[in-house]
C-alpha cells in the first residue's frame, strides 16, 4: 500500500465496492431466464458468479447518490453496465485466446468458442433489455440519453478493440505513449469509468446533464486504472488477480511496457523482441516470455508504468474533486473520491 491510501480509506472503498457489487449482481441474476435452450441464459451468470470486482456498476450507482439520485432508479443501468462488461469479457478472452477469468477457466476453453461468442451476445442483450426497463421508471428522454450514451460507449469500445488488435496482428512497431494513450481512451476508460459515471449522472439529474466533466473524470481514471492492469498482469499474484500471469506477454500486446521497452532497448536485445512479436502466440516459448519479462525489468519500463500511473492517478483526484465540489458529504462522495488511491494500489 502507497502513502496515497490509509487502512481505513481502503477498507471503506472495499466494503462499500462489495455492497455496490453484491446489489448488482443479486439484480442481474434475478432477472436472468430460467427457460430457454441448453448452453445460453444457463451460461450468462458464470462470470457474474465468480469474484469480480464490480466496480463499473459501483461508479454508475455512487455517482447517481452523490448527484441527489435514488440507488433504486439506478440499479436498472448499474446491471446493464454489469451485463456489457461480462460480455466484453467473454468477447475478449476470445480474441486473446486466454486461458483464466477471474480464477477460472474461460467460457471458451470450457465450451467452445461458438457456445462463448453466442453467450456474449446473449449477455449484450440482456444489457439491452435492462435499458429497456428504464422508461416507465426515467421517463422517455433521460432513457433515451441513456440509449445514446450506450451507442457511443459501444462504438468507441470496438473502436479501441480493433486498434489493439490491429497493432498485433500487423505486428506494428514503433509506437509512443500518446498511441497507448488513446487507444487506452476507447478500449478501457470509455467503458470502465466513462459510461458509467455519465450513466448515474443522467439517472441522478436527467438528460440536460452536462457529461463533460465526468468524461474527463472517466480518461484519467480508466487510463490510470488500465496501466495498473497491465501491471499486475506482469506481477500479481495469480491468486489474487485471477487471470494468466504475461498473458499480455505471450499475446503480444502493446501495453505501456512493451512500447518502451520496444523503443529503449537496442542491439541483440531489439533483434530478440522484434523476432518473439513477429511469431504466433502459439509459437512462443515460456523460456522467451520471460526473458521478455526480464528485459523489462532490466530496461526499467514496469517502473516507467508506475510513475505513469501515479501521474494520471493524480489528475484524476483533481477531477473527482471538481466533479463532487458542490456535494453533500456522504458515502457515495467518498467513495468517488477513494477510488483514486484504489486505482494504483489494488492487487487485482
Amino acid at each position: 500500500m502507497t502513502e496515497t491510501a490509509s487502512s481505513g480509506s481502503v477498507e471503506f472503498f472495499e466494503q462499500t465496492l462489495h455492497r455496490f457489487r453484491q446489489m448488482t449482481i443479486d439484480a442481474l441474476l434475478e432477472a436472468i431466464p430460467d427457460r430457454g435452450p441448453p448452453y445460453l441464459y444457463d451460461l450468462v451468470p458464470t462470470y457474474p458468479k465468480r469474484t469480480g470486482k464490480g466496480l463499473r456498476a459501483a461508479l454508475c450507482l455512487a455517482t447517481c447518490g452523490a448527484l441527489g439520485g435514488s440507488e433504486r432508479k439506478a440499479i436498472n443501468s448499474a446491471v446493464a453496465v454489469e451485463l456489457f462488461h461480462n460480455a466484453f469479457l467473454i468477447h475478449d478472452d476470445v480474441q486473446d485466446e486466454s486461458v483464466c477469468r477471474r480464477n477460472g477457466t474461460t467460457l471458451h476453453r470450457d465450451y467452445g468458442t461458438g457456445v462463448a461468442v453466442n453467450v456474449g451476445n446473449a449477455t449484450n442483450l440482456m444489457g439491452l433489455r435492462r435499458l429497456m426497463d428504464n422508461r416507465p421508471v426515467l421517463g422517455p428522454q433521460t432513457s433515451w440519453r441513456i440509449f445514446e450514451e450506450t451507442e457511443q460507449m459501444m462504438r468507441q469500445s470496438l473502436e479501441g478493440q480493433a486498434i489493439e488488435i490491429g497493432w498485433i496482428r500487423d505486428n506494428v512497431q514503433g509506437l509512443t505513449q500518446d498511441d497507448y494513450l488513446r487507444m487506452t481512451l476507447k478500449k478501457t476508460s470509455w467503458y470502465s469509468f466513462i459510461y458509467p459515471l455519465v450513466i448515474g449522472a443522467l439517472v441522478a439529474q436527467g438528460p440536460a446533464t452536462d457529461v463533460a466533466r465526468f468524461r474527463r473524470l472517466g480518461w484519467y481514471a480508466g487510463a490510470a486504472f488500465q496501466i495498473q492492469d497491465d501491471i499486475l498482469n506482469l506481477t500479481g499474484d495469480f491468486g489474487r488477480y485471477g487471470k494468466e500471469i504475461d498473458g499480455d506477454l505471450w499475446e503480444g500486446k502493446r501495453t505501456l511496457m512493451l512500447i518502451h521497452v520496444m523503443n529503449v532497448c537496442t542491439g541483440d536485445e531489439r533483434v530478440a523482441l522484434a523476432d518473439f512479436l513477429a511469431k504466433r502466440r502459439a509459437d512462443r516459448t515460456i523460456e522467451e516470455v520471460g526473458a521478455i519479462h526480464q528485459l523489462m525489468e532490466r530496461r526499467g519500463s514496469i517502473d516507467y508504468a508506475r510513475r505513469a500511473a501515479r501521474q494520471l492517478a493524480g489528475a484524476t483526484l483533481i477531477e473527482a474533486l471538481t466533479v463532487c465540489r458542490n456535494t453533500p458529504d456522504a458515502v457515495y462522495k467518498r467513495f468517488i473520491l477513494e477510488m483514486t488511491p484504489y486505482l494504483i494500489d489494488r492487487d487485482r
